[in-house]
């Protein structure tokens, strides 16, 4: 399973770069606004950090619009992977893009129909919302176990790139039901290497070290 971190925090992204174990980053509108700083520089800035797929979303909801703005990001680097909602104009979108060669991330999917239309348009990536779908009292996991069983029926390329993840455990039980990316907030992404007893083995180990002769 490939790991992208979910933010538009450059300091975030230093910290999971400097563990090597990040593939991607995915932003979105949100993210960016959290920031304070202008889309241009924070874009700039990641752009020059990560090597691997990064999500830049679109913003104008019309057709036309889109390809606008997604040929103007795609242009930025090869990394960009242009994001796009799923609404009719954006599945549109995702196919001409997608027929031009450029890379496309299907986001705001909450049901297996949704994801199918994102995969017949060549979606690279489809961004299934499993904490938002939790929130509403609806299996999150459940609609990632669909889309995992339906594109696997018909060989779809599009890669199932799970988001909103709240805690460590989506994060299992996505890559046991065989999705091929998480997406992680940063915090979410440091929590998975929490455990108490890690942290009391570790403890124990240096406490017998120091009883060896000749250490200090």
């Amino acid at each position: 399973m490939k790991f992208f971190v979910d933010t538009a925090d450059v300091g975030e992204i230093r910290k999971a770069l400097a563990w090597g174990i990040l593939d991607g980053v995915t932003t979105n509108p949100s993210l960016v606004a959290k920031t304070g700083r202008r889309f241009e520089d924070v874009r700039a800035e990641i752009l020059q950090l990560v090597s691997g797929p990064v999500s830049l979303e679109v913003t104008d909801m019309t057709f036309d619009g889109m390809l606008t703005q997604g040929r103007a990001l795609a242009e930025l680097g090869p990394q960009v992977v242009v994001k796009l909602p799923l609404t009719r104009e954006g599945i549109a979108a995702c196919k001409a893009l997608t027929d031009e060669g450029i890379r496309t991330n299907v986001t705001l999917c909450f049901t297996a129909s949704q994801a199918l239309l994102a995969a017949k348009a060549g979606a690279t990536y489809i961004s299934p919302f499993v904490g938002r779908l939790d929130d509403v009292s609806t299996d999150g996991m459940g609609v990632i176990a669909d889309i995992v069983q339906i594109y696997g029926n018909y060989g779809y390329a599009t890669q199932v790139l799970v988001a909103s993840t709240r805690h460590p455990m989506h994060i299992v039980a996505a890559a046991k039901l065989g999705a091929h990316v998480c997406t992680v907030p940063y915090k979410v992404l440091d929590q998975l290497f929490n455990h108490p007893l890690t942290d009391l083995g570790n403890a124990q180990f240096l406490k017998d070290w120091a009883k060896v002769p000749g250490q200090s």
